[in-house]
């Protein structure tokens, strides 16, 4: 069987949150700057953390060098971690077909079952631990990894090819994603991407975009399969 490495998007694919993420940058934001409104002038939805903290303090006119975003995430993370703790259980969730799909992914030796997010790696297992699940995540391409969403799909992709002991030209690469952003990084590096329309954007939406293809979420008929490469 074809080597296959499946990475899956945080935020609005494997978990909705509640905005806990939102949250935490904006204490963040008030503990560093004294604003809490940086990022209420764009959208969060696919980009990483480092883009949101440097798009954050351009619109309030602070000089983003990288000391002062490096200081933002170390805030972040503590904020991050009280707000995860205090989330409510009907706010804070695993998405349906998700957990099937990875125990099932990662029944198959052939498949890398990793993680492809604009988190920093720690935000990640702060997010994924509450539910459960971080630890089934073997590797990854972080936000920590690159600013850019394609370069660190890339170096996630990367990862679970040498996990697999095989070539990366040889794998198959499989991003699951919640929005645009996660189909044209996916598209940059010449990977499949199953969208679910869990987050901000419909199925309908996702495969406009270029989606390979879209599913309402990874329980709907034909998801799990399309996600392992399964014929039905």
């Amino acid at each position: 069987m074809r080597p296959t490495v499946l990475l899956f998007d945080v935020d609005g694919t494997l978990v909705t949150t509640g905005g806990v993420g939102r949250r935490a940058l904006e204490i963040a934001f008030e503990r560093s700057f004294g604003r809490r409104d940086a990022c209420r002038s764009f959208r969060l939805d696919g980009m990483t953390d480092r883009a949101i903290v440097r798009t954050g303090m351009q619109a309030i006119d602070i000089e983003p060098t990288e000391a002062l975003i490096d200081q933002v995430l170390v805030d972040y993370l503590v904020v991050l971690s009280e707000e995860v703790a205090a989330a409510p259980d009907a706010t804070y969730r695993l998405h349906a077909g998700m957990a099937e799909t990875i125990d099932a992914a990662g029944a198959r030796s052939h498949v890398a079952v990793g993680l492809g997010t604009g988190n920093i790696r720690e935000g990640a297992r702060i997010k994924l631990e509450r539910v459960g699940i971080y630890e089934r995540f073997a590797f990854g391409g972080f936000g920590c990894d690159a600013e850019d969403r394609t370069a660190l799909i890339r170096r996630g992709a990367e990862r679970g090819a040498s996990l697999l002991g095989a070539p990366l030209d040889e794998c198959r690469v499989v991003v699951i994603g919640d929005t645009p952003r996660d189909v044209a990084a996916a598209q940059a590096i010449g990977a499949e991407c199953i969208g679910v329309g869990t987050g901000s954007f419909s199925a309908e939406q996702l495969v406009a975009a270029g989606a390979t293809r879209a599913f309402a979420n990874l329980a709907s008929p034909g998801a799990m399969e399309a996600v392992l490469g399964v014929l039905r």
